[in-house]
């Protein structure tokens, strides 16, 4: 009837203990009894509570004291969807609050949507449900990725290899490359101990959830330099060019990182930095700037620099964004391309 689960006992009984201490006129087998629900596609269990001719529903499974003996039943499943491949998606919120409770109803759904040749499971915590998560690993559950507010954990019913997607595994960042009718280019000089500490350097940064790359790249130079645009006044304008990308591996937390540079034109020399992350930002002419020692020995940075030249002398497209349809939301979406 119970279950030892990291050294406490747990069992998969409502607890009717306390209840039958306010309720001396009602014995056990008159007070409680048990009905089955069907519920969507799963079959639902609920506990039903006959006191006084008035009919009480529990969901959820808690702890019955070991001193009462009561019959067995099923403990019900978890609240969950099918996704489209034939997949399992948990209800975070309507999981168990109770760690007996949980695994009893994880056990039980696992074994249901095995029986139904179900595959993945998708099962995300809550901060506040913190104290499944060991529960959970236990049970065949491994750690997918985390996001603030949640840790999502998987599991792979099929004895066989495991086809979910793997965690995002990459960072995207974006770079502005402003470079005014003098040929100067807009430089700053970051406050960090990286490899690059001291260099003059173009504004860079890492693009926002749902942020459109362009957008990113504008984003990024105004917040460093204070650099106005007329780009950031229209939804779109063909004055931003995506000249290129670079993509390196084992990065930062051993992800890959893409950097789309973007080729900006400005309306004014003005500069104000962000001292929060800028030691100085300032404009410095194209000679000087490819010049430093920094770009002399790496190669792949000034070869970067190199084609955000040549497409300020016309003599080289990078790609334009275009606002399309897209069928994944039938939302506009920016498609990058060269005319």
């Amino acid at each position: 009837m119970a279950t030892l689960l990291n050294g406490s006992l747990y069992s998969g009984f409502y607890d009717c203990q306390s209840f039958l201490k306010k309720n001396h006129r009602t014995s056990w087998p008159n007070m409680c009894s048990f009905q089955r629900l069907s519920k969507a596609k799963y079959d639902w269990l609920s506990i039903s509570h006959r006191v006084g001719g008035n009919l009480f529903t529990k969901k959820g499974i808690n702890v019955l004291s070991p001193e009462i003996t009561v019959p067995s039943f099923a403990p019900e499943f978890l609240d969950a969807i099918e996704d489209e491949y034939n997949g399992v998606i948990i209800d975070p919120k309507s999981l168990p609050s109770s760690a007996n409770a949980f695994v009893s109803a994880l056990r039980a759904s696992l074994s249901y949507w095995k029986s139904k040749a179900k595959k993945g499971v998708w099962l995300k915590i809550l901060p506040e449900q913190a104290d499944l998560v060991p529960i959970a690993i236990q049970e065949g559950f491994s750690y997918h990725h985390a996001e603030p507010g949640y840790l999502m954990l998987t599991h792979w019913i099929p004895n066989e290899p495991c086809m979910l997607p793997g965690s995002p595994s990459h960072q995207i960042g974006v770079g502005g490359f402003v470079i005014n009718d003098k040929r100067e280019v807009l430089v700053v000089k970051e406050k960090c101990p990286c490899s690059c500490s001291g260099v003059w350097k173009f504004p860079t940064g890492y693009i926002n959830k749902s942020e459109e790359i362009f957008t990113a790249a504008i984003r990024e130079v105004k917040e460093e330099t204070g650099a106005f645009f007329f780009l950031t006044c229209v939804p779109f304008c063909v004055y931003v060019h995506v000249q290129l990308h670079r993509h390196v591996h084992l990065v930062a937390f051993e992800n890959s990182d893409i950097l789309f540079v973007c080729m900006l034109e400005p309306l004014s020399s003005e500069i104000t930095i962000d001292d929060k992350e800028i030691q100085d930002a300032k404009w410095m002419p194209l000679d000087e700037f490819v010049g430093q020692p920094f770009y002399v020995d790496d190669h792949m940075s000034r070869k970067v620099i190199d084609v955000c030249v040549k497409a300020y002398e016309d003599r080289y497209n990078g790609f334009v964004a275009r606002h399309l349809t897209s069928k994944l939301d039938g939302k506009l979406s920016c498609l990058y391309y060269s005319d």
